[in-house]
Formats: C-alpha cells, sequence, structure tokens
C-alpha cells in the first residue's frame, strides 16, 4: 500500500470518528444545554431548533459564498480552483470553531471538552487534504506548513476573542450554543457522512464503528465529566 492510499484510508476512519463525534457534540451535550439555559431564561424551547436550523443555513451559505466545502481526499477536492479560497474557508472556519469551543467550556467544562473533541477530529483530516491540494497546487511543502500553521492558529484567535467577549454576549449564549450544535450537524450529515457513502463501499463495519465509537466518547465524556 502507498503512502497516499495508507493516509486516504486513515483519513477515512477520522473522518468516520468526527462524523460520530460532531452529532454526539450536538445531541448529547449541545443541545440538552441549551434548552436548560433556555429554560432559565424562560424563553420558549423552540427557540433552541429555530437557531440550529440558522446554524444550518449559515454554514450552507459560508460554503457557498466561498465555494469551498469540507473535503477530506485531495482527489475531489481539485476542483475547488484557487488554492487560496481553501486557505481563505479554513482560516475562516477555524476561527468560527475556537469561538464554539471557548462558547462550549463557558456552558460546562463537559461540553467544551466534547466540542474540542469532535472539532479536532474533523479538522485532522481536511488539514491532510489542504496538505495534498496545496501541494498539487505547486506550493513547497515549507510555504503549505506555514500557511496551514497561520490558518489553524485562526483557531486560537477565535478562541481568545471568544473567551473576552463573553461578560458582554452572555446573554445570548443559548443562542449562540443552539447555533453551534445546527453547525455540527450540518458539518456531519451534508459534508462528512456523503463523503463515507461515495468513498466506501456497502457497509463498510470499520467506519460504522468509528462513528458509533465517536458517539459515545462524546456521551461518556458527558456522562462522567459533567456537572
Amino acid at each position: 500500500m502507498t503512502k497516499e492510499a495508507f493516509a486516504r484510508r486513515i483519513s477515512l476512519l477520522l473522518v468516520s470518528f468526527a462524523s460520530g463525534s460532531l452529532l454526539g457534540a450536538a445531541f448529547l451535550d449541545l443541545f440538552p444545554e441549551a434548552i436548560e439555559l433556555f429554560n432559565g431564561m424562560a424563553v420558549d424551547v423552540q427557540n433552541v431548533f429555530i437557531f440550529a436550523i440558522v446554524g444550518i443555513l449559515s454554514i450552507f451559505i459560508f460554503e457557498k459564498f466561498l465555494k469551498w466545502h469540507h473535503c477530506h481526499d485531495s482527489e475531489i477536492c481539485d476542483y475547488h480552483g484557487f488554492s487560496s479560497t481553501i486557505l481563505i474557508g479554513d482560516a475562516i472556519h477555524n476561527f468560527i470553531d475556537g469561538i464554539v469551543i471557548a462558547f462550549s467550556f463557558a456552558v460546562n467544562p463537559s461540553v467544551g471538552i466534547a466540542a474540542t473533541i469532535a472539532i479536532f477530529f474533523h479538522e485532522v483530516p481536511q488539514e491532510i487534504s489542504d496538505f495534498g491540494v496545496l501541494l498539487h497546487a505547486g506550493y513547497s511543502r515549507k510555504k503549505i506548513l506555514i500557511y496551514n500553521f497561520f490558518a489553524a492558529s485562526s483557531t486560537l484567535l477565535g478562541a481568545i476573542m471568544g473567551y473576552f467577549a463573553l461578560p458582554f454576549i452572555s446573554h445570548i449564549l443559548p443562542y449562540l450554543i443552539s447555533f453551534a450544535a445546527g453547525t455540527f450537524i450540518y458539518i456531519a450529515t451534508a459534508d462528512l457522512i456523503p463523503e463515507l457513502k461515495h468513498k466506501t463501499k456497502g457497509l463498510n463495519i470499520i467506519h460504522f464503528i468509528a462513528m458509533i465509537v465517536g458517539v459515545f466518547i462524546i456521551w461518556f465524556v458527558g456522562k462522567y465529566f459533567g456537572k
């Protein structure tokens, strides 16, 4: 097996795990916490799902606007066109991820851990793919590492800004958590799972197990590291 084939196989396993962990984080952590926060505010719990829908639609528009989406195989990412679009899209999305992590920890440490796990494992295969796309576009390995480092560092920037913004936006935190849950659902169901359907034949039990493991780990974190 070539290095490229091995990397692609590992990437798909990470995609499977990430899809499960994203769904687990949304349904087992973010939604329950948002509902609890809304109940404390004496606001209609229906708002949880309204803002989740807003999150789903926002990520859809974001992808269409930048002509960019989560992709984990350089062979099907080539049509993205300009490589700069990939870097810009990654930087913006990583920035949003950082904000989500900060807000999640503000709600509950276990929610923050779950969100961080989900985000990390869906970004790893993304970065592997980006490396292949940029290499194909003619970038040197050194430049690719530098550009990916700056794109990834936007996560830290988003987390820091989210942390310092919390005192000013704490009253809308449940709306933001609901929004984040929607983005997680969109990424898992519109980007990751369809890719698994097209890149794996039949019901590949290994990938299915990886998805279940992703959900289980999120459940485990919430169960034993929660309040």
